[in-house]
């Protein structure tokens, strides 16, 4: 990783007296003076940080978020280079969104971080930020609210945890715990083969090593432009992640003086490159909806045309798991995310700035690619397209995704008999039933997993095989859902129906035995079922009672949107005034 950074040429250096602290501090009003009493209550004088840069370092850390319990310290690193570049660091606890343990899912309060790290930035008396995440939701939603309050900003992603190793195999977290949970149901690992892999699976800090939605989206902030070249892929524990954060906070002061935000950097080129760069990873599913909300705060038009228009003309370069062999370690001492970008190469919008000062072309210099298997030559790729696909027909009339990388490749054109579970619960109290009308021809279908359904869109979308049918050696099969899956997941599995069934969707109108054919080649997916059986349906159709009555998920019910808009809220994605406080 590159911690060179210069400013473009043109850029003045902002006074002391234009930094946004200074309404809160400087002057000789009764305001100003109580700021600045408080401030002595904190034990510091004025001169610590009147006319200097006040960085707010906004840490997703907490005792349960495993992906980060190394973000305490990388905070305090942060500070220090915050510190020698001349700046004041304030250190912020936002919302933690933890993968593993927040239920029903941390979807759900992806947004809720977005307003807390905008209003954070709005009300406090900051004049840049670092932003330090990195598992699924923290990426996303922290650079949602930083473009939503255009401050000056950069990214510390957590980095990838250290490969899982267990008797002689090398595991990724995630992929390798839903293969072996299959193989556990169909009877053939035992207790002991299974505690093992419970205790050998995620052994260091950091979010999952392979190229599940955290690499995904720490990658995407990467090639946004938001920040340090080579930060996306440095393993968690490595000293080289050390070094970063605190390049992280020196280069934040710097920002602020050149009043580099993020309106100038996460344009309509930026985020094009970002779809490309998730499609060359073969990355997660998730990154389609995070982008587009990402893209909407930035007041600029993505959507789903835009991903599969991409992703015809994008070849998928990186073999790392769930789609490929490698895991992120690879990747990283491959080359990196660097590497690959230089691969890429013309499809790439390089005279772009980037919080780095420098463009994306100046910050690929001297990237090299030191495996070829891990990161692939362009004229030899994983595949030669993007590894996403975006289906529509009269069963996804707004569309939905599937990861046909990660899929069995002769199930990409299949018809078989539907077979449908009515939410998760149905689909866990019944899925293992030996008496479920089931073949390896069926299509599993889940309807009420959706936005509002779910609530808050969970990872159902990997349905299980039934048990009977991994006992006969079945291990794929077609699945559709308005459900996400987890980037580490894998399988014929199509997402994000949109609209969902809760809304009236399509995949609320499915019956058992119901056809379904799935076409990838030709980007559709059907229902084979006459118009007028399914008005029929339609007409009889009750809409189901609101999933809250009160509180945070109330706000949430009322104001989300689609997926193939993003899921964000209404109002938070829309233009419009949020002005700065008057700290007079």
């Amino acid at each position: 990783m590159s911690e060179r950074a210069s400013e473009p040429s043109g850029t003045a250096r902002r006074s002391p007296e234009e930094l946004r602290s200074h309404r809160w501090y400087g002057g000789e009003g009764l305001r100003s003076f109580s700021h600045r009493s408080r401030s002595r209550q904190l034990g510091l004088n004025p001169e610590e940080h009147l006319g200097k840069p006040v960085i707010g370092i906004l840490n997703t850390w907490s005792g349960i978020n495993p992906c980060h319990m190394h973000l305490r310290e990388r905070a305090e690193q942060v500070a220090r280079g915050v510190w020698q570049a001349g700046g004041y660091p304030v250190e912020f606890p936002v919302a933690t969104l933890s993968e593993t343990f927040q239920k029903p899912t941390p979807m759900l309060y992806r947004n809720l971080l977005a307003m807390e790290t905008e209003e954070i930035l709005r009300s406090y008396p900051v004049d840049g930020a670092v932003l330090l995440g990195g598992c699924d939701k923290t990426t996303p939603a922290l650079l949602m609210g930083a473009a939503s309050a255009d401050l000056p900003a950069i990214f510390v992603p957590a980095g990838p945890m250290l490969a899982g190793h267990w008797r002689g195999e090398v595991l990724g977290s995630g992929t390798d715990m839903w293969r072996y949970a299959d193989e556990r149901r169909a009877g053939r690992l035992g207790e002991a083969e299974w505690s093992e892999l419970e205790a050998a699976l995620a052994r260091s800090p950091g979010h999952c090593m392979t190229m599940g939605t955290a690499s995904t989206m720490t990658s995407a902030a990467e090639v946004l432009g938001m920040t340090l070249p080579g930060a996306a892929s440095i393993p968690a524990v490595d000293s080289a992640h050390h070094r970063m954060a605190a390049a992280s906070g020196r280069r934040a002061v710097e920002l602020v003086w050149a009043d580099l935000r993020p309106s100038r950097i996460l344009d309509e080129r930026a985020y094009a490159d970002a779809v490309t760069t998730v499609l060359a990873l073969g990355g997660s599913t998730n990154a389609v909806i995070h982008l587009i909300a990402m893209a909407g705060r930035s007041q600029v038009p993505l959507g789903l045309a835009d991903f599969d228009r991409i992703a015809r003309d994008t070849p998928v370069l990186a073999d790392i798991r769930p789609g490929g062999r490698f895991l992120m370690e690879d990747f990283h001492y491959a080359g990196g995310l660097r590497a690959l970008l230089a691969r890429l190469g013309a499809r790439l919008h390089l005279d772009r700035i980037t919080v780095s000062g420098r463009t994306l072309g100046e910050g690929l210099a001297g990237a090299a690619v030191h495996d070829d298997e891990v990161i692939r030559p362009v004229d030899r790729p994983l595949a030669a397209e993007g590894g996403v696909a975006v289906l529509r027909g009269n069963l996804a009339p707004d569309g939905a995704v599937i990861k046909y990388i990660a899929a069995t490749p002769e199930l990409l054109r299949h018809t078989g008999p539907a077979v449908v579970f009515h939410g998760y619960r149905d689909l866990r109290d019944r899925i293992d039933d030996e008496d479920l009308p089931v073949t390896p021809d069926s299509v599993l279908v889940l309807a009420g997993a959706g936005p509002k359904g779910g609530p808050g869109m969970p990872e159902y979308g990997m349905l299980p095989i039934p048990t009977r049918l991994l006992r006969a050696g079945v291990r794929d099969m077609v699945r559709i859902s308005d459900a996400r899956m987890s980037g580490t997941s894998y399988g014929a599995c199509v997402l994000h129906v949109a609209p969902e069934a809760h809304v009236g969707g399509p995949l609320a109108l499915v019956r058992d035995g119901d056809p379904i054919t799935l076409d990838v080649p030709a980007r559709t997916l059907s229902l084979d079922v006459p118009d007028d059986e399914l008005a029929r349906r339609r007409a009889a159709w009750i809409p189901p009672e609101p999933t809250f009555e009160r509180g945070y998920g109330a706000l949430y019910y009322e104001h989300i949107t689609q997926a193939d808009t993003g899921c964000d809220f209404e109002f938070l994605a829309r233009p419009g005034k949020n002005p700065d406080p008057d700290p007079e």
